[in-house]
């Protein structure tokens, strides 16, 4: 019992430093080294319960990926196509990523590390599923399983590739919200009247609004306190 004790506390003291380490300084940036040091644990007893660092992400990425579809209902009002919701969650996703620069490598880790990118794709196929379902009435969750890959891919893309002036956030949004209403077979005429939808959001303050929130979230769950200049890290978009 004291041994499950005793790791119960290693463990916690491991995630707490390390979500900090990573929202202020950046996942790549923060070493083994570092996250033993500051959590004051043995190198042993960090490895026996990490073997990677990846696994500690997965832990991070759970509790990030747990709650964005419930935001994106919330805001898009229930009375509309479930295909707003998708809309809205994905163009948070994009836009929180363009904020802050440590959140965008979390996401960008997130999409491609093995434990991680698999979480993703098993928690949004059900919730593909359910969304696209009436487009796809003889497919299983293994076809929509499938399909995330791919659109799991393009997501990726287009979080690691910087907007800028010649690549606007509005483009960004509308260029991936489009090619993935056409893998999911939204008509052409429900596909303008989403984007239409998610451009007369004010985007940017609804994802400043829920990074603030998964900032509070995390520092409630792991406890601990974020810095002040890690939480004014967005940048000014283009700049």
């Amino acid at each position: 019992m004291y041994l499950r004790r005793d790791s119960s506390e290693t463990k916690r003291k491991i995630l707490t430093v390390c979500v900090r380490l990573f929202l202020e300084q950046g996942y790549k940036n923060t070493s083994v080294s570092q996250i033993v040091d500051e959590a004051g644990v043995a190198r042993g007893s960090y490895l026996n319960l990490f073997p990677t660092k990846d696994k500690i992400l997965l832990e991070l990425t759970e509790t990030m990926f747990g709650g964005q579809f419930g935001v994106a209902r919330s805001i898009a009002d229930s009375k509309l196509s479930p295909v707003y919701a998708y809309a809205v969650e994905t163009a948070i996703q994009l836009t929180l990523t363009e904020l802050n620069e440590n959140l965008r490598e979390i996401y960008i880790e997130a999409y491609s590390l093995p434990d991680t990118s698999e979480y993703i794709y098993l928690h949004t196929t059900a919730e593909l599923k359910q969304i696209f379902g009436v487009n796809f009435p003889d497919d299983t969750e293994s076809d929509f399983y499938e399909m995330e890959i791919g659109t799991a891919g393009l997501m990726r893309s287009y979080i690691a590739r910087k907007c800028d002036i010649h690549f606007p956030l509005e483009r960004k949004l509308s260029r991936f919200l489009t090619a993935a209403m056409r893998v999911y077979r939204v008509p052409e005429e429900e596909q303008a009247k989403v984007l239409a939808f998610i451009q007369s959001l004010d985007i940017e303050a609804i994802a400043t609004e829920v990074m603030y929130k998964l900032f509070a979230m995390l520092e409630m769950k792991y406890d601990f306190k974020l810095s002040k200049d890690s939480k004014g890290k967005e940048r000014k978009l283009y700049e």
